[in-house]
């Protein structure tokens, strides 16, 4: 019978095509296994603070040294790992330019270009005097030196941005110092490594290139620059301008960007032979960071890393360093990895406290900048694995500088604790507030608002808030966003400082109007601002605590909230915010009844106090780390208030207590403005009265705590009335009282004179003149005054602004010294 050898298969090739598919199958199989351990060992890490890349680096280092796994592990899958990990270096190089701002070059930072240049030189210097000496390359020369002291002194920037973000002080002074001075010393480090790789070829042992060679290789990265500052930024107008925030970007136009992307970096390595990563990095480095295009490719390229491409990355790490061949028994491998590691430490710590003398830093904030500016990263390691599989080092070598790697990063987290627990002692000590504020140093608010409703009157107190021009007023205007359902769909998060991306049409239309609009008033009009645009996007239950972190991170002295209701065109009150009000208050109930009632009815049967006791917790109010505000807008955001018109009327009601000192301070601010008139109106308590309310409060008297606290209200008091009343700049009036009831009286009679009121909270001792206010208060978090100012029944032109105090949590004796570096 004839066979058909068509239909036949051959049983060799089906046993091979079996094989083929279960190597697969096994490989993926260790790749889900790699990933789902590196997820695992980073959650049991994260109490200690220990960034991804530990995890990564000890399940990719265990996992491929098993000898059944590194037995087993074929070599082509192993070099198409290689591939994968060179092809993500280089995303790596790409986005770490990309994300590095062209402007730089025009308007340098100097202090971080200082702190970064003093450490990059010392590091260089001790570099090329101490390796020599460990014999690391095959072939010992002076060329090679020069390559391993510029990888030593970089700085791993993306790394040290990442572990400074985790630990929320990227906005921060110093967080924003420690990111900027790691960017420019990459910037350095790669810099010249492109110099020295145009002159000398690694490939060929170093040879010095001829001068045609040089020549053509410099005309085309400068012709290559000119493409991607020139044509990219053209391509990237173009995209956004089809393609509006909020809607899917086509797929079309991603392909030519991409493939144009793609085409201009690789322009110098196709013509010159160019080194791929150092090139996509000059590309990435004359890119704009800004626009649709740019955020995407970062934000994916991202993605990618952190999901899949690290702990594959570190995988291949383990395979490719082989402690099979680390030379244990050589003393010069332990003292490589000794002389190694001071290098780095060494070079870079001694610049920083030089160059921080010079600046007047304080020396365990340079010391703790010299710590975080040694971090190495994924391209030093990547480097030493390349040195080893072009034979330029021994595997023993590659190892000993791979372990340098991982060493660096090890202690970083505990430097930044250590950063944040100097901080954190010095809080308590430091009066974050108004009054006392040093009149030379810079003011710092936080402005929140709800949205465009708010943004007037948020331009206006900046107006009448910036006193003198000198120093600067720093305004950080805020946008209090509720993440719904919705909008949290919308948001994607990255590694930077600004780590969110909203892509909601809405938020996004809304936040441009609300900078657009500040920007016209900043450029037309503002003088000694600089406003900042801020977001807290989070549920209401969790916005007090992004508000308060915000403000420690950027060291302000006062929140201002917006309160919850704002006034309509027709003089009604708009509830819409109502939401918000658990920002600023939130309620909790105390019960005396037995049984807890949980109906709708029985809730506002609590909340109008039958039966129950109400107990108000104030979340920004009692977490601050600085004095706050908040504003009733009642009129105050109608029309644009001036430095050239006198349109604003404006009183300061003081009774007595820190939150009144406190409102005096602003108001002294206020007093400087040419288009307010301000009155200051003193609530004095009547103690030649034959009354009970008089008699009480002369007992009183004798208390330590009232005479110390009489005692510092009249102090600044005195100072306020030399400085600004008997100059004549501000109007000043006297009210006598006996009782609660005649405050209340008089304040009422205030009624239709005044366009805003400033106002303490509270927070005085013993006062007679408000006693029993608290206990008809509809809003509590207003405070007693502003309660009484702020109601239906009061004047609908009349805005108030009640301040609170910083509340010091507690002194911690011996810690006079400032902490911070800038």
């Amino acid at each position: 019978m004839d066979r058909d050898d068509n239909n036949e298969k051959d049983p060799r090739c089906t046993q091979v095509t079996v094989m083929k598919v279960a190597n697969i199958a096994v490989n993926m199989l260790i790749f889900i296994v790699t990933l789902a351990l590196c997820n695992i060992l980073h959650m049991i890490l994260r109490p200690y603070s220990q960034p991804r890349i530990i995890s990564e680096a000890i399940v990719g280092f265990c996992l491929s040294n098993l000898p059944f796994l590194r037995n087993n592990f074929k070599d082509d899958a192993n070099m198409a790992l290689g591939y994968v990990a060179e092809f993500g270096i280089i995303l790596h190089m790409f986005v770490m330019g990309l994300e590095i701002d062209p402007k730089i070059w025009f308007r340098l930072p100097i202090r971080e270009v200082k702190m970064a240049s003093a450490s990059f030189v010392l590091t260089f210097l001790l570099g090329v005097f101490v390796t020599p000496m460990l014999h690391l390359s095959y072939e010992p020369s002076l060329e090679f030196d020069v390559f391993i002291s510029l990888i030593l002194a970089g700085t791993a920037s993306p790394l040290l941005t990442r572990i400074v973000n985790d630990f929320k002080i990227g906005k921060s002074d110093i967080g924003r110092f420690l990111i900027s001075t790691a960017v420019i010393s990459d910037l350095i480090s790669i810099l010249m490594l492109t110099l020295i790789y145009i002159i000398f070829d690694p490939i060929n042992g170093y040879a010095i290139r001829s001068g045609p060679e040089i020549g053509v290789m410099v005309a085309v990265i400068v012709g290559q620059q000119v493409l991607a500052a020139g044509v990219i930024p053209f391509l990237m107008r173009w995209v956004d301008s089809h393609n509006p925030p909020g809607k899917l970007m086509k797929g079309s136009h991603l392909i030519v960007s991409i493939a144009s992307l793609v085409l201009v970096c690789s322009f110098s390595p196709l013509i010159a032979h160019f080194n791929m990563m150092l090139s996509v990095f000059l590309a990435g480095l004359a890119m704009p960071r800004d626009g649709r295009l740019s955020r995407l490719f970062c934000g994916k390229v991202k993605y990618f890393f952190g999901l899949l491409f690290f702990p594959a990355f570190m995988f291949w790490v383990g395979f490719e360093v082989d402690f099979s061949e680390f030379e244990t028994g050589e003393l010069l491998t332990w003292a490589s990895i000794f002389f190694l590691f001071a290098i780095i430490l060494v070079g870079k710590i001694l610049g920083c406290v030089i160059i921080g003398v010079i600046l007047g830093f304080h020396w365990p904030d340079s010391v703790s900048t010299g710590l975080l500016l040694s971090i190495k990263g994924h391209f030093h390691i990547f480097m030493a694995i390349l040195g080893k599989q072009r034979n330029i080092i021994s595997p023993s070598s590659s190892t000993v500088m791979v372990l340098v790697s991982f060493m660096t990063f090890i202690y970083a987290p505990m430097v930044v604790k250590n950063i944040i627990e100097r901080a954190r002692k010095r809080s308590p000590t430091q009066r974050m507030a108004l009054q006392w504020l040093n009149p030379s140093n810079e003011l710092r608010i936080v402005l929140c608002i709800h949205g465009p409703e708010n943004v007037q009157s948020a331009i206006n107190f900046m107006e009448i808030s910036q006193g003198p021009t000198e120093p600067k007023m720093t305004v950080y205007v805020n946008d209090m966003i509720e993440l719904t359902d919705s909008a949290a769909s919308t948001v994607a998060r990255g590694d930077g400082v600004d780590a969110m991306t909203i892509t909601d049409k809405g938020i996004i239309e809304m936040r441009e109007n609300i900078s657009n609009t500040i920007d016209v008033y900043v450029k037309d009009q503002c003088e000694g601002i600089d406003v900042r645009r801020m977001l807290t996007l989070c549920p209401l239950t969790t916005m007090h605590q992004d508000i308060c972190t915000l403000a420690e991170d950027l060291l302000v002295s006062l929140i201002i909230l917006p309160f919850h209701k704002n006034l309509k065109t027709d003089g009604k009150f708009n509830t819409n915010r109502l939401g918000f009000r658990s920002v600023n208050r939130k309620p909790s109930f105390t019960y005396k009844r037995s049984q807890v009632q949980t109906s709708l009815a029985s809730y506002f049967e609590v909340a109008r106090g039958k039966g129950s006791k109400m107990v108000m917790d104030n979340p920004v109010l009692r977490h601050a780390p600085c004095s706050v505000g908040i504003l009733v807008d009642r009129g105050l955001g109608s029309t644009q208030l001036s430095r050239s018109t006198k349109n604003t009327t404006a009183a300061i009601i003081f009774i007595a207590g820190k939150d009144d000192r406190e409102a005096l301070a602003y108001a002294g601010r206020v007093a400087r403005h040419p288009g307010v008139k301000l009155t200051v109106i003193r609530f004095l308590l009547d103690t030649n009265g034959n009354n009970i309310s008089s008699r009480i409060t002369r007992a009183r008297a004798n208390t330590t705590e009232f005479e110390e606290e009489l005692k510092q209200d009249d102090e600044y008091f005195a100072e306020f009335y030399d400085r600004h009343v008997a100059t004549g700049h501000v109007a000043y009036m006297e009210k006598y009282l006996s009782n609660s009831g005649e405050t209340y009286s008089t304040i009422k009679s205030l009624e239709g004179e005044y366009s805003l009121f400033i106002v303490g909270r509270g927070s005085r001792v013993n006062s007679t003149l408000t006693a029993g206010m608290n206990d008809w208060e509809a809003c509590p978090e207003l405070g007693p005054i502003g309660d009484i100012l702020s109601a239906s029944d009061f004047s609908n032109t009349a805005s108030v602004l009640i301040i609170q105090q910083h509340k010091l949590r507690g002194k911690l004796q011996g810690l006079h010294e400032e902490f911070s570096i800038m």
